[in-house]
């Protein structure tokens, strides 16, 4: 089984001037395993998306690609 690609994680990261390895450290994890969620060759984890959208200041539906509304729904 092929894991989804989330191009947003990518892109998130790098519209807020990071590096995969700043993302991983947040996250509590090793670069490598981050590496292949923003690429993916592994499936993200819900937690981390969670997370992600939090850190970000998104949406989960934003980062999975169910919406092109970059702001979080009040």
């Amino acid at each position: 089984m092929i894991a989804m690609v989330f191009q947003r994680l990518e892109d998130l990261r790098i519209d807020s001037d990071l590096r995969q390895q700043d993302i991983a450290d947040y996250l509590h994890m090793h670069l490598e395993v981050y590496r292949r969620y923003e690429k993916g060759h592994r499936e993200i984890p819900v937690w981390a998306v969670i997370q992600l959208a939090d850190f970000y200041r998104t949406s989960t539906d934003y980062i999975l690609g169910r919406t092109n509304r970059r702001a979080p729904i009040k």
